[in-house]
Parts: C-alpha cells; structure tokens; sequence
C-alpha cells in the first residue's frame, strides 16, 4: 500500500521558528499528520554609508523609478534606496504599488496563480492538478520499457510536485488566509487532494514499479546523483508505510497512525497542570512586578497561575524562597490526564514502529532523510556534547552558589535548589547588564557612554531588509528587487514582493513579505514555500501549450499555472522559480516624528525592530535563502527539503551574522541620525543573554535525551515520570539542580508530539552552525563575513544541493574534514564534541 501523506509541517520545528518553518514534504510518508569578489560602486557605497541617501537628492529621480516597472537590471544602488522606503514609509509603498495596473485588464491571482482570482479557482486549481497526476500514475503504472523505467523517478516527483502545488499553497492560506471564502475554498481544495491521496492508498502499484526500476543496472546507471536520492527517499518512504504488509496489518497501520494523530493533537491542546493555581500570601511575594502583583492579589493573596509568564516572572523575581518553591513545583507538574496521553501516544507510537518491522520508533523516524541515521548515533552525539559542556556548567553553578551565598550571608556553601535557579540568573544577569557597575581596570566605576536612544533605533526594518540584501549580495551575488503588485497577487495590502535577482543568472527566486502585525495572524514567525524550485520537461511545455490560450499565458507560464519561471542561460532549460512566504509579526510605529522619505517628510516611525526580532528576520530568511539557493532538477530535494537535522542549519548560521559587527555596520543606523550603531551595545546585551548558556543547553540536552528514551526499545507503558528523573539525574549530576520528587514535566513537554525522536536536531544544527562560523567564515575575523570566496564555498559545497546530495558529504566538504563524510557515529561523536556556541 502507498502512504500518500497528509501535508504536514516540517517534523523539526526550531525554537525560533516556533510555528510551520521551512516545510519539507514528501507525497509519501507513513504517518498522516511537509566567483570573484562582487566590488562597490561609488554610488552603491555612497548609499551604504547614508541609509537611504539623501531624500532631496534621490526624490526626483526615484519618485518616477518607484511608481514604473521594475527593470532586473537595474542599479542596486536604486533597488537598495527602494527597499527600505518600501518598509519604513506607508506612503511610499502606497506610492509604490499604486502604479500596478490589472494585467490585460484582468484581476491576477493569488502568487500569480492563473486559477485563483477568485475562491472558486481553488477547486478549478485542485482539478486541473490532480486530472495531470493520475495521467502521470497511469504512465507509471504502465511502464515496461527501459526508457520509460529511467523516466520514472521524474514521474514520481513530478506526481508529487502536482499534489504539493495545492497542498502547500493551501496550507499557506488556512494558515494566513485573506478572508473567508478565500479559506473555506483553500480548505475544500486540500480535502479533495488529500481524498486523492487515500484512493492512492489502495495499490502498490508505483512501489512495485519503482522497485523493478531500481533493481534494473541498466536504469540506475543513466540515473543523476540527484535522480539517485530521490530513488531511494521515496523507496524508504514506501517501506515506512508499511506498504509490503498484509492488508490486515495495512489496515492496523492506518488505524494507528490515525490514532497518534488524534492523541498527540489532543495531548498537546489540552496539556495542563495539575493545581491551575499557587496561591501565596502577597507578604511573601516582595520583589515581584508591582503592576503584576496588583493584578493577581486578591486581600492578602497573591494567586498566580500555575503555568504562565506571570510564574515564570515570580520565579525569577520573589525574594522569598519559600514562595519560589512552592510555584516551581505547581508549574513543573503537569496533570493526570496530560502524562496519560503523552503515554498513550507513545505506546502506539512503539506498537506502529513494530509493525512497520523497526526496532523502535526512534529506529523508524531517523531512518528517513535524517544524517544521524540511528538512535545510536544521536546518543553518541548528545553524550560528545554533554562532556563538551559540563565544564561551563560547572562554573555557571559555581556562579550561581556564590551568588545564593552572598544574598544569604552564609559562612557555609548553600544548596542551589531548582527553584533558585532562574532567580539567581537573573539577578547576575542584571548585575552585570548594569552599566555602573562597571568597574575598570583601576577599580573606577565606569561613566555610562551616551548613547542615542533605545538599540530598536537603529533597526528599522527597512533598514534590515537592506542589510539583508546586501550581505547576500557580497556574500552571493543575488539581492532584493522590490516588484509591484498588481490587484489579487497578495492576500493583504500590507505584503511586500521582492524579487530575488542573481549577478549570473537574473531572476531565481519570489519572496513575499508579510511582516506586520494583524489581529487574524500566527504570532509565530515562519517560512513557507510555496512552490518549490523545479525543472520543467519540454514535455510539460508541450502539454501547456494546448490550454495556454485559454489562460492568455505562454506555455512555459501555464506550464507553471502563471506563476514565476526563468530559462537557464547556459542549458536553456525552463525552471519554476521558488516562491516563498516570509510571516512575521511586528508592530508597526505610529509615534510622531520619523524618517524623511522621498516622497516628503513621513509622518510616522517606521516600524523598529528589538534585538530579537532581527535575529528572528535573520533566521528566516536563512531558510528562505536555501530555498533560493538550491537549484536542484527534483522538487522532492528542493531547498529545505534536505535531511531534517540539516534544514535548521542555513537559518542558524544567520543568527551568527547578525552578530558580527561588519555586517552590522552594513546597515545597523539610527532611523533619525544616521549615526551607526555602538557595537558594544550590541555585545553588552548578547553577553548579559548569553551569560548561563551552558545550563540552558544542559536542559536542552536533557529534552533531547529524554525524546531519545521515550521513543526508544523501551515500551515506556506508565513509567515517564521515572524515566524522566532518572535521566535528570544521571546527564546532571554535578551540574543544574534537578526535579524533585512529586513533580512531573514531562507532561508539558508538547514538542514530542511533532519532533518524535528528532528534538535533538536544535542542539546538532547550532553546533554545525558555529563550526561552519568558525570554519568557513573565520569567526567574522578580518571581514570574513563578508567575503564573496566564502559565500560562494558554502554555497557550492553545501547550499545549493538542498537534499539532492548526501548531507554528510555536504558538511564534510564545508567544513573540509574529511572525518565526517562517513555520517556514522564517530562522525556524530566529533559534531557533539566541538560545543555549541559560548559567548566570552
């Protein structure tokens, strides 16, 4: 039996892309739930060094460019000036996309689609897709010959390039939806691809016919090293569904993946604790917010909701340790109810990965399209990094008691309980933020430097988006053009296009834009892609030729349903371009005072970024950039749909950019001024948010270790309350303080449900990243960050695979060390041992 999967969000989901992140699908799945260095002209340089240039100057001439048609070719010094008007000035981007006109008079669809200018086309859309898929299932059904064998993997992923054309796009719309109608339609559409998929479901038809394929030398030798991958990808994909079964065991394998499904979503919505509330008396609450203690007393109680940011303030705040415990243990309990569905979830977890024929579940989740490939290997990887990271742990600690000591006055060493944990962090990290109590060299303290205005100042995101571009324009060659967009392209009048324009070869990729706070949006910032990178079959072109005159759109347009295409201009071959969704959720400014914009003096602040969210911004246009990067034939290994515990490296690696002071000197100044940011501003707050990163990643450790155990040979039954302990105890001993009897986190611990055995992948991805930073872009030393060399090494070596190559050989040859191109657990152990990231 075939598992068509339901289109789902990317098993890993990192801690900064808290919701559906870079999304790598595969139509099967067993469980249903997705070079030289580039010079500066005077110009260019001019531009760089004033912000947005001088508003008297470019007003003329850029008054006229912004409300005309974007031409690729032209200046980056003008596309530069245009990108941060477009993002720090409502009235220039007003301007800017009043001058797109109804193409030939008619509305455009949504992305371009030339079947969605209205609801009704999402079911026309889904229609048209799946009559072409059951053409291509009928061809490959009917194979027989050895050219039609060696076609077939290019069948098979272009049948899973049709369904993940609707499905992909419509998960984006249910997620962000323009209106109702417009969401009730996408939903429909889903409902009828995912029905296809069952019907699909009831022969092995394309397994069989794979399998006679791949067995055939004749037809694997004419294969690429891409074709290859994606042979065995979807080979594996077949045998996890448990396709080579008896229809009784199918059947049971089906109705257990149902199962997980209802029990994990339910385990996760209704997770709860045990007491909802702590009530302490307000006496005993001293140190607490006053504005959050006035909210929540009640005479002489203090009640404070067991499991919420108020708690988490309380325990880090309460001077009272008493009253600190007594929170701590309410907030670390999870309910009866919540541990019997994260156990229940679990046994049928283990009841499917052996009917599949696993070892266990971890055996069935890492065998597929993951470089740790076993649960042997990620333990010897967690079990490098624990060694690697104890000894900061243990000075943290040490910290950490003294800190307990001096506060208490004590002539003896006190114990650090859990529940001083976070409130002696805090205090020390408040220390030491604390400009005057800087102390030099002479025992002085320091005078505070004079700084203008809050860090946000110096980020609008206008001015982000700008140094975005132009780190991956010395870093790659490619940088942002802003494009028009005419009525219908967007789901909202806020949404930014940026075309996605390459020195070598123009147009590679769309990235739309949605940044902005609005009531009906995800909180949680993502990337979606919406349409893969593939190559189009001249074929396929023949094929759109016949209906194109319908649509008004030149066959290789309709061959992609009118959305973005570009010829290669070496091999003259057509390719769908990426088309990428960029989701964030920040608050625009409205204050007075601002900005001068070309079109005259703004009104209002542009929108101002925190620290955070421009790390946020970073991180997701790290995945949007691979997505851009990865010009790969097959869409089943198009940019992020690499190896799961490879995709959140490119986004992490971003995060180490942002903290470089060149390339925050790219763009890093002031929204008034135009002075430049103080970098050691910048490093002060890293330095005071990153000063206990060694007890974090322990806990991070421990999570990881515990998802490993739970999704292990051991049928966990009703024991992860004492699972959960003992490992505790064992990864911590001599390090943080542990849980204490009575208490049972695991309860909360929602992320087992989408990452089953994968939450490891957070750790092994920031530790590629920091090696990758040290390795390849020397730390930032010397300008390295910017340097084209570099850029292009990691993009030949690494990036532009997506997952069409093994992903070991990709970092082996990043990083040139030749030890990890086995991918085995030696490998594994080396990664663990290099640490992730501590800041001095």
């Amino acid at each position: 039996m075939i598992k068509f999967a339901r289109a789902r969000p990317q098993t890993w989901v990192c801690r900064q892309c808290l919701g559906q992140v870079p999304r790598r699908r595969s139509f099967f799945w067993g469980t249903p739930a997705s070079s030289t260095t580039a010079s500066t002209s005077a110009a260019e340089a001019s531009t760089y060094n004033n912000g947005s240039g001088s508003a008297s100057a470019a007003a003329a001439a850029a008054s006229s460019a912004l409300r005309s048609p974007i031409d690729h070719a032209a200046s980056i010094n003008h596309d530069d000036a245009t990108l941060r008007e477009i993002f720090d000035s409502p009235t220039a981007w007003n301007a800017f996309k009043a001058s797109s006109q109804a193409v030939d008079g008619k509305k455009v669809g949504l992305f371009r689609n030339a079947y969605l200018t209205n609801p009704t086309g999402f079911l026309k859309f889904t229609h048209a897709s799946l009559n072409k898929a059951q053409r291509i299932v009928e061809k490959v059904a009917r194979a027989s010959t050895l050219n039609e064998y060696r076609a077939i993997v290019r069948d098979l992923d272009r049948l899973s390039d049709l369904l993940c054309r609707v499905i992909d796009l419509c998960d984006f719309v249910r997620t962000t939806p323009p209106d109702q109608y417009t969401q009730q339609a996408a939903n429909e559409a889903w409902a009828t691809t995912y029905q296809y998929m069952n019907q699909l479901n009831t022969t092995t038809v394309l397994n069989d016919q794979l399998g006679v394929a791949m067995a055939n030398p004749d037809v694997v030798s004419s294969w690429s090293e891409e074709e290859r991958t994606v042979a065995e990808m979807l080979k594996l994909d077949f045998t996890k569904s448990a396709v080579n079964l008896p229809q009784a065991s199918r059947d049971r394998f089906v109705d257990l993946s149902q199962k997980i499904s209802e029990v994990g979503t339910h385990f996760v919505d209704t997770m709860a604790p045990a007491e909802a509330w702590v009530s302490l008396p307000s006496t005993a609450c001293r140190g607490l917010d006053p504005v959050i203690a006035s909210r929540f007393t009640r005479g002489k109680t203090l009640r404070l909701p067991s499991v919420s940011s108020e708690g988490a303030l309380a325990l880090r705040t309460i001077r009272d340790e008493d009253s600190r415990k007594r929170i701590y243990y309410a907030s670390r309990t999870a309910s009866n109810s919540s541990v019997r569905l994260l156990e229940q979830m679990l046994g049928l977890r283990s009841e499917l990965a052996q009917l599949a024929g696993f070892d266990s579940y971890a055996h069935m989740a890492l065998r597929d399209r993951m470089m740790a490939k076993n649960p042997e290997s990620v333990n010897q990887f967690l079990l490098a990094l624990s060694r690697s990271n104890a000894p900061l742990v243990e000075r943290e600690v040490q910290d950490l008691v003294a800190a307990k000591r001096r506060a208490q006055n004590a002539a003896e060493t006190p114990t650090l309980n859990p529940w001083d944990r976070d409130f002696y962090m805090n205090a020390l990290r408040q220390a030491a933020g604390a400009p005057l109590d800087q102390i030099d060299e002479a025992g002085q303290r320091l005078v505070p430097k004079k700084r203008d205005g809050p860090l946000s100042h110096y980020f609008s995101l206008g001015t982000v988006m700008q140094g975005l571009s132009r780190l991956f324009q010395r870093l790659y060659g490619i940088r942002f053009v802003p494009r028009e967009t005419p009525e219908g392209e967007t789901w909202h009048p806020d949404v930014r296009r940026l075309d996605v324009v390459s020195d070598t070869d123009g147009h590679v990729a769309v990235l739309y834009c949605d940044l902005f706070y609005r009531d009906d949006k995800s909180p949680n910032p993502a990337h979606f892609t919406v349409r893969c990178s593939r190559e189009i079959a001249p074929e396929e072109i023949e094929e759109a030729a016949a209906t194109s005159a319908e649509t008004g759109l030149s066959p290789e347009a309709a061959a992609n349903d009118g959305m973005a295409t570009s010829k290669d201009r070496t091999t003259g071959a057509v390719k769908q371009l990426p088309t990428i969704a960029l989701v964030c959720d920040f608050a625009r400014s409205n204050s007075s005072g601002g900005v001068a914009s070309i079109f005259g003096a703004s009104k209002s602040k542009p929108a101002l970024l925190t620290y955070h969210e421009v790390e946020t911004l970073f991180h997701e246009m790290g995945h949007a950039i691979h997505s851009v990067l990865a010009r790969t034939s097959l869409q089943t290994v198009a940019g992020t749909r690499c190896a799961t515990d490879l995709a959140e490296l490119p986004s992490t690696l971003m995060e180490q950019f942002v903290a470089d002071p060149q390339v925050l000197a790219l763009f890093a100044r002031h929204y008034e001024t135009d002075a430049p940011v103080d970098y050691e501003q910048v490093a002060e707050g890293l330095r005071r948010a990153r000063r206990f990163e060694g007890l974090d990643d322990e806990n991070q450790i421990v999570l990881a270790m515990l998802d490993q155990a739970y999704h292990g040979t051991t049928l966990v039954g009703n024991n992860s309350t004492e699972i959960f302990h003992s490992l505790q105890r064992a990864v911590m001993a001599g390090g943080g303080p542990v849980d204490p009897n009575g208490t049972c986190w695991q309860g909360f611990f929602g992320h087992l449900f989408g990452y089953g055995s994968t939450y490891y992948s957070y750790l092994f991805d920031r530790v590629l990243a920091e090696r990758v930073w040290r390795v390849v872009f020397n730390g930032g030393q010397e300008g390295a960050a910017l340097k084209r060399e570099n850029g292009e090494h990691l993009r030949e070596s690494l990036l532009r695979h997506g997952g069409g190559r093994d992903p070991w050989r990709c970092v082996s040859d990043a990083l040139r060390d030749s030890r990890l191109a086995a991918g085995d657990e030696a490998a594994m152990a080396i990664v663990g041992s290099w640490g992730t990231s501590h800041w001095q």
